[in-house]
């Protein structure tokens, strides 16, 4: 996914402020589950609602004005109730690393109680991690 970054992205340096890169991971999960077929809107109707329990992000080096932005999204570890994503953001013209960074998410609810995710979910998303032999090669 990419991110053009506008003015009001950045702090008064023209640097992307910090929390942002939480934002840019949100729609890159979003996008991501929605490319394979689970549209978040459609799991907020069954009552699935997704809270991030963990967030990590490692700052490499600055985004700026005008920039444009690589989101490249995996998903990690998937359970029956929590999802763990990995996202590297680039900066697209030369590549460079911008921020590294993870959350984890707990399927909820929607007043805080863990449930379950649909098995067929969890499976489509798992075979994402470990894919069939013929798929691999």
């Amino acid at each position: 996914m990419e991110v053009r970054i506008y003015y009001e992205d950045t702090d008064c340096g023209g640097v992307v402020y910090y929390a942002n890169y939480l934002k840019y991971f949100e729609r890159a999960r979003t996008e991501y589950l929605e490319l394979r077929g689970h549209s978040v809107a459609a799991l907020m109707e069954q009552g699935v609602i997704f809270v991030v329990v963990r967030a990590e992000v490692d700052y490499c080096s600055p985004g700026r004005y005008g920039d444009t932005l690589v989101i490249e999204t995996e998903v990690g570890d998937v359970t029956r109730a929590a999802l763990t994503f990995s996202h590297v953001i680039r900066e697209k013209m030369s590549g460079r690393v911008v921020v590294k960074g993870s959350a984890r998410l707990a399927a909820t609810d929607g007043r805080g109680k863990v449930r379950r995710l649909d098995r067929g979910m969890v499976a489509k998303l798992q075979s994402v991690l470990h894919p069939p032999e013929s798929v691999r090669s």
